[in-house]
Parts: structure tokens; C-alpha cells; sequence
């Protein structure tokens, strides 16, 4: 190692280590947020009784996201099986601006902040964090020479910062009431230099920080090394070799007053991380380039294009007839073929929406891989279950009935109906109504009561067919919502 690289190392050491001893809060840091919000009382017995985890997050292309219609991202599969885990639904609530989510933890509107979120004594003193899931530093992000690809390295790192030194003077932009933030004007005060600051929106993304440093329009930011180091395959152009602090933890934000639900999460963590895909989730979302480029690439990344799959068109149109949103429809879709046009099943069915061939041609199916005959056919079939239940008075629970109808066949739905009646249960609601028997037509108990007229069912299926489309549908219409 040469005198000026030796040199330039040990400032970088020393900058580093006075971390550790860095001054208190500062005054601008996030408890301003909070000013005059008492958390609201509500725990883990209220969530299990509810049959909700509602999770705070925003969208991004690793923490969470929709992809060719499939619900994605390295937080979203974690609370997902945190949910799993608790036998609740999933409810993803959406922030459009990250300095937003603890007052919108402790007004409770969420039970969890689950975004990658930095752990820090300001934080702390307003939330109470799980263990950590994640450790990275803050990378300093800039912008390559334009003719970069023609430099050698050598050449390329004499225009890069590379001592947090020669940033005296200079301006990096980040979001005010975020990490990076506070870590500037550490950074600043321990090298008795100003580092100037240029506020962002809250509502601004790590992602559309880092293209906007990309395309020139902000000269230095700070990001977290795991996210800027997989977006620097999309975005060549950037450098993230410049650490700017030392490791952090990255952790769930929950209330003070969820101390039960804390708890759960971190046992549930342990669980998660001691198991071989926790590493296999970590690599698909910050390691594997190839499939990252090919998702931020693809007109059907929705939360940027708002496309679901090269069928919406022929969906809107055949949902109207239906009466039922579109997107909900797109979710049934998912459910049945993935948006696999050719996908057979094993009892037969077929396309799209994964119609029986006898059923098809009663419907006027000449082809069952032609996409625009199974969804006009699909539609039709569903629309003739929903007019099955017209009983029902509340609209979003005769959907349910149709489609679990759609799913497993009227005289099924119809016997757990029956069943409901008899034990006394709500027989016009499919919540916590017929949905439990339905669960339990594959039960002797209850296919051998003698009103059963269809016997014995897969009844976890449709069950499981309804809960899963619904929590889809929340999820598409977050994201579209959101565009």
C-alpha cells in the first residue's frame, strides 16, 4: 500500500470510529414527527381477534412489489410468513412518504413499520424495534465520468470521492428525517468541516435518489450499501465504494404499546433467519443482478407501469359485463393460471381462467388457449355463480360465495351454507360464517351429516382460494392506488 492510500485509509478509520462517540440526538430528527401522537392501545390479542397484520411499508423494487402479478420483495415474504405464522390475513398499507410512517404506526393505521428501517436512539425513543433482521453501512452514491467506460480503474477513481475528507465544502442530498440525515451532520461535525445539506422530499425514494444521481441531477447521496449496491447493476454509471458509516442494524418498527406482538416477531426472526431460505430471500432480491435488470426492465413491473400482465385489456372489458372490478377479476386470474395461458391442471382444466372442458363448450369455447375465449367464457361462469347467491345481501360476501362457487362447484358451497344454518352460524356471511364449513367438508363429521347432498370436499381449497385472491386484491389495488 502506498503513503497516500495508507493515509487516506487511516482518516477513513478514524472518521469511522468517532462514530461511536458522536454527539446526542439531533434536534431536527424524527421526534418532531411525532409531536402530540399518543400510540393507540392495540396489540397482538386485538390482531389475532381481528384476523388482520396490517404492515406498514412503501414500494420499491426489494422490499415490495408486484411483478408480472405476483406479490414480491424481501419484506413482503418475511411479514407474509409472519402473518402465515399468526393465521391472519395480510394487509399492506402503502406509504407515500417515508418521513409519514411512525405517526402512522402510533395513530394506528399499521402494526408494523417493515421497509428496511435503520434502528436508531431518535427511533427508539418513539417505537420499540425487533431484533435485527438485516446489518449494512450507509454508501456514499456518485456519479461516474460520463466516458467512464473508456477510463481505466485508476482513472476513474481520481474523479470519485473516496476519503469522506474532500466532502468539506460540498452538498450530498438526502430526506430530512431519515438515517442518512442524522449520518451527514455527524459526518460533518466529526471532521470539523461543513458538509452541506440538500433536502429531499420525504416522498422521494431510495430508488429515484439513486437514478436521479444517475442521470446527473443530484451530485452525492447516502443509501444503504445493500440497496444501492444491487441498483448499481442497473445503473452502471454509479459508485457505491465509499462507506459512510459504520454497520448498522436494520430492523421492524412496532408501538410501545405492542409489547406481546414485539415479542412474537422477534421469536418469529429467529425462527426465519435459522432457516436455510432466509439467505435464499436475500439473495433472489439483493444479490441476483440478472433478475433485477429483467424486473425494473418489464412493462409488467406495475407499481412503475401499472400493467399486470399482457391480458388487462381483454379483463376491463369482460369485468364490466360481470360488475366486478377488474382488478379483482386480475386477481382470480392469478389465482387459476399464474397468467399462464396454456396451464392445465390435473382434473382437466385449462387457460387462463382454467375452465373445464365441458363446461367450456356449454359456454361456446372453440378454444381454451385462445385468451380472449376463456376470459369472455371465465366471466360468464362467474357471473351465473354470482347470480347463484342473489340472497346475499352484502355485495363483498356474495362475491365470495361466487367464487368459492367458481372454485369447487354451487352444491359444495351450498352444503356448508346448510351447515352454517344448523350450528347456528351466520349462513349469509362468508366470513367467519360458511367459510368454516366449507374448511371442514373434508371432516366426517360434517360430509356425513345427512343434509350434506354432495359429500366429502377438498374444502381447504376453496377456503384457501377466496382468503388468497382477496389478500391479492388488497395488494393490486395498493399499488394501483398509488401510480
Amino acid at each position: 500500500m502506498n503513503s497516500t492510500s495508507l493515509t487516506k485509509s487511516l482518516i477513513l478509520i478514524l472518521v469511522l470510529i468517532s462514530t461511536i462517540s458522536s454527539c446526542g440526538p439531533d434536534k431536527n430528527s424524527s421526534k418532531s414527527m411525532e409531536k402530540g401522537i399518543v400510540p393507540v392501545a392495540y396489540d397482538l390479542p386485538q390482531i389475532i381477534d381481528n384476523g388482520v397484520l396490517r404492515v406498514i411499508t412503501t414500494y420499491s423494487p426489494t422490499g415490495y412489489f408486484i411483478y408480472k402479478g405476483q406479490t414480491m420483495g424481501f419484506e413482503y415474504e418475511l411479514f407474509k410468513r409472519l402473518a402465515d405464522h399468526l393465521h391472519v390475513g395480510l394487509e399492506v398499507v402503502l406509504a407515500r412518504n417515508v418521513d409519514s410512517v411512525i405517526p402512522m404506526l402510533n395513530r394506528g393505521e399499521g402494526d408494523i413499520i417493515a421497509l428496511g428501517y435503520t434502528i436508531t436512539s431518535d427511533r427508539k425513543e418513539l417505537v420499540d424495534f425487533t431484533e435485527p433482521y438485516l446489518i449494512t453501512h450507509q454508501a456514499l452514491v456518485q456519479k461516474k465520468p460520463d466516458n467512464w467506460r473508456k477510463m481505466t480503474l485508476d482513472q476513474i477513481d481520481k474523479t470519485l470521492i473516496q476519503d469522506v475528507t474532500e466532502l468539506i465544502g460540498d452538498t450530498i442530498s438526502v430526506r430530512k428525517n431519515s438515517s442518512y440525515y442524522r449520518r451527514v451532520k455527524e459526518l460533518s461535525n466529526e471532521l470539523g468541516g461543513k458538509v452541506h445539506i440538500n433536502i429531499l422530499p420525504g416522498s422521494m425514494s431510495d430508488e429515484e435518489i439513486i437514478q436521479k444521481v444517475a442521470m446527473g441531477e443530484i451530485r452525492y447521496s447516502v443509501i444503504d450499501y445493500n440497496k444501492a449496491a444491487i441498483h448499481k447493476s442497473y445503473f452502471p454509471v454509479i459508485d457505491v465504494s465509499t462507506p459512510i458509516s459504520l454497520s448498522q442494524r436494520i430492523g421492524w418498527a412496532v408501538r410501545k404499546t405492542s409489547p406481546e406482538l414485539l415479542n412474537t416477531i422477534n421469536q418469529g426472526l429467529v425462527e426465519i433467519k435459522s432457516k436455510p431460505d432466509y439467505n435464499v430471500i436475500y439473495r433472489k432480491y439483493f444479490e441476483n443482478r440478472k433478475y433485477f435488470n429483467r424486473r425494473l426492465d418489464s412493462e409488467y413491473y406495475t407499481g412503475v407501469t401499472g400493467k399486470f400482465s399482457k391480458y388487462d385489456e381483454m379483463v376491463k372489458k369482460y369485468s364490466k359485463d360481470l360488475g366486478w372490478d377488474w382488478i379483482l377479476v386480475k386477481s382470480l386470474i392469478y389465482q387459476e393460471s399464474m397468467f399462464r395461458n396454456n396451464r392445465k391442471s390435473w382434473s382437466g382444466a385449462e387457460g387462463l381462467m382454467q375452465l373445464m372442458p365441458t363446461t367450456a363448450e356449454e359456454l361456446g369455447v372453440k378454444d381454451l388457449n385462445d385468451p380472449e375465449q376463456n376470459i369472455k367464457a371465465g366471466s360468464l361462469y362467474l357471473k351465473r355463480m354470482h347470480g347463484y347467491w342473489e340472497q346475499i345481501p352484502d355485495s363483498i360476501q356474495r362475491i365470495k360465495f361466487a367464487m368459492a362457487s367458481y372454485n369447487c362447484g354451487y352444491g359444495h358451497i351450498r352444503d356448508a351454507q346448510r351447515l352454517a344454518q344448523k350450528y347456528g352460524k351466520d349462513s349469509l356471511s362468508w366470513d367467519n360464517g360458511v367459510d368454516f364449513y366449507v374448511k371442514n367438508l373434508s371432516n366426517p363429521k360434517y360430509f356425513n351429516d345427512p343434509i350434506v347432498q354432495h359429500g366429502y370436499a377438498r374444502g381447504s381449497e376453496p377456503y384457501d382460494y377466496v382468503r388468497d385472491i382477496f389478500e391479492r386484491y388488497r395488494n393490486y389495488k395498493t399499488i394501483a392506488t398509488s401510480l
